[in-house]
């Protein structure tokens, strides 16, 4: 059968949806990038926000109108939450659970009666991701999450905590090396609590990781600053541990933290990053922040403006409060406008940018090993890659030297006209 592979959201949903493509082929299915080809379809759905929901609603019902004759399989965290809804007005043949996410290629070939051919199955090779163009694998180590932020529905519908064993882990990541992938990142719904039900912690994992794989690069997904053991920063002497760090904050002012019962109040988080920055060289921190959170007030979201100025990120994620039903927020008084929410994050956006040029302006003059991972698609376009530390940086070199899937030392010269990112060149040019 012909599959087409679909997800909105997170990196674990990215994770998830990259496991499923090497068992269908497994089964000896093949993975399709049109939808309109495929006979069974298959979304992974996010439901972080409303506008997440609402994308994918619409994504079902694309998937139904420009492919009415195939199978229509939904999973995620959208699914898991409105299963009746998804059956009966979207035309789905079959929901999977969160629970059993892992499972899912499983049973959809028991549910459905797919015809497996195992003859005709592909070795590892040959369903490489650098076959479909990705340079990064994403490998998920947990799901699920024992914490209740007021606002994340996301706990609701990923259920308990539950962690892969890291000899399976292992495993992932040495095939992913062995098809060409240089970069892995460790996702979850609640990465640092990695172990939490094993035993184990996320340092093990990390450190298990660097001991038994050569891959070059291994990345963290997004870690809670509540979470990071107290010899977690001698883990970076591993120059193969990328010096980026996702953590979110989500407010500057502790009376909104308290609101949304976030364990990491503005002073620790303060004391976390200096600490972070004393121990690890060229860090770049990043984070999330949440506008409108209910009964913000305007000296609340003053607090987190001075905040996030104060600290000096590399980028925000900023998400425009987004009720939830379901979860303890969705009933908190004093709801925000929607007309103050734009507002506001606006002007977080603006301050972001800024920020952002500040710290990526940092950098000029600097020598980074980047990893290429895209080419030029016109005369006037530039390979592009990230820095360890998660730079995008462009390059102006010929189309004709393959530079795809290297690691290349790079002098970082200037900001790109749109200023969101670096301009380079690489070392070999600087010194003939």
């Amino acid at each position: 059968m012909r599959i087409h592979l679909k997800t909105l959201g997170c990196r674990l949903n990215e994770a998830e949806l990259e496991t499923w493509s090497r068992d269908f082929h497994n089964l000896g299915h093949q993975i399709t990038s049109r939808l309109e080809e495929a006979d069974l379809v298959v979304v992974n759905t996010c439901a972080v926000t409303g506008e997440a929901v609402r994308k994918s609603r619409k994504l079902l019902s694309q998937a139904q109108r420009k492919n009415p004759r195939s199978k229509l399989i939904v999973s995620g965290c959208y699914a898991s939450l409105n299963p009746a809804e998804n059956i009966q007005s979207l035309g789905v043949d079959l929901v999977i659970d969160n629970r059993d996410k892992d499972r899912l290629v499983e049973i959809t070939a028991r549910e459905l009666d797919l015809h497996a051919m195992p003859e005709q199955a592909t070795t590892p090779g040959e369903i490489s991701l650098l076959s479909r163009g990705r340079q990064r694998a994403f490998i998920k180590v947990q799901d699920g999450c024992r914490y209740q932020c007021t606002f994340c529905i996301v706990t609701v519908a990923r259920g308990q905590e539950r962690s892969r064993p890291i000899a399976q882990i292992i495993d992932e990541i040495k095939l992913n090396q062995d098809q060409g992938i240089q970069e892995i990142v460790l996702t979850g719904v609640h990465l640092g609590g990695y172990g939490s039900d094993s035993g184990s912690d996320l340092s093990k994992l990390i450190r298990a990781i660097l001991d038994q794989t050569d891959i070059e690069r291994v990345r963290l997904g997004v870690v809670e600053p509540w979470d990071l053991p107290k010899n977690f920063w001698t883990l970076f002497e591993n120059s193969r541990l990328m010096p980026h760090l996702h953590l979110p904050i989500q407010s500057g002012s502790n009376t909104v933290l308290k609101r949304m019962a976030r364990r990491c109040k503005q002073e620790e988080f303060t004391r976390l990053v200096n600490e972070a920055r004393s121990r690890v060289d060229n860090l770049n921190l990043t984070t999330d922040i949440i506008v409108g959170f209910p009964g913000e007030t305007k000296e609340e979201w003053q607090q987190t403006i001075d905040y996030v100025q104060q600290i000096g990120f590399g980028h925000m994620h900023i998400f425009a409060y987004s009720q939830r039903l379901g979860t303890r927020a969705a009933i908190l008084p004093n709801p925000v406008s929607r007309e103050i929410i734009r507002a506001r994050s606006e002007q977080l956006h603006q301050i972001g940018e800024m920020m952002k040029q500040e710290i990526l302006s940092s950098y000029v003059d600097k020598e980074f090993p980047v990893l290429i991972e895209s080419a030029p698609t016109a005369p006037d376009a530039f390979w592009s890659g990230y820095t360890p530390n998660f730079l995008r940086v462009e390059i102006n070199h010929p189309i004709e030297d393959d530079l795809e899937n290297r690691i290349i030392p790079v002098k970082l010269l200037q900001l790109s006209k749109s200023g969101d990112t670096l301009m380079g060149s690489l070392l070999e040019e600087q010194r003939s």
